[in-house]
């Protein structure tokens, strides 16, 4: 029976870090704000919103999202390169018969940029979507399990009532996603087909 497993993108499937870097370099150089890029992409995870909130007045963010999104095909798509095992944790899924379902905060159709540029098959994006919207997208996709770098991501497994995987290549701790439920912590996805097994058997 085929199935299905939620990977985050981030810092989980690519690093997107020189990237998105460059992209808030080119916001700055537009907008003459001054954003420390280094603690940016060492918290990459939560909506952009929510990074753009602590550069800008409450008024301008919409406006600086729109600004971001317009740059970020430029500057984010050719540096990104995939993960250790990246490639290997989709191909074990889809090998096992099941479908992967990239479940991000980022906007859909950038998130397919980037899985375009690394030439990773995944089965459907989910975009827009954090904390309990990634839970609801769990549910919806009827997934068997979720992989991610955040302690949200391990908080949304657990919310949608599957296994969370954590990968500690993101922001977050190998202690930090346990303790936010995670079912194993995975230094990356090297070891990935190890857990496949486990995952589908559910909680």
């Amino acid at each position: 029976m085929t199935f299905t497993v939620g990977f985050d993108l981030d810092m989980t499937l690519i690093d997107s870090r020189p990237g998105i870097g460059a992209t808030y370099q080119a916001l700055c150089e537009v907008t003459g704000v001054a954003i420390d890029i280094d603690l940016v992409v060492s918290r990459l995870g939560p909506p952009l919103e929510q990074e753009l909130a602590h550069w800008f007045p409450p008024d301008q963010v919409a406006d600086m999202v729109t600004r971001y999104r317009e740059l970020y095909p430029r500057y984010a798509i050719a540096p990104t390169r995939l993960l250790p095992g990246a490639a290997e944790a989709v191909a074990a899924v889809h090998d096992a018969g099941g479908r992967v379902i990239v479940i991000t905060a980022k906007r859909g159709d950038l998130a397919r940029l980037h899985l375009k540029h690394v030439d990773l098959p995944v089965d459907e994006v989910e975009g827009l979507v954090w904390k309990d919207g990634k839970a609801q997208a769990l549910r919806a996709a009827k997934a068997v399990g979720y992989v991610g770098d955040h302690v949200a991501d391990m908080a949304a497994a657990v919310a949608a009532g599957v296994p969370g995987i954590g990968v500690s290549t993101g922001p977050c701790s190998a202690g930090e996603l346990a303790a936010a439920g995670a079912r194993a912590v995975l230094p990356d996805l090297t070891l990935f087909a190890n857990c496949l097994a486990d995952i589908r058997v559910g909680p």
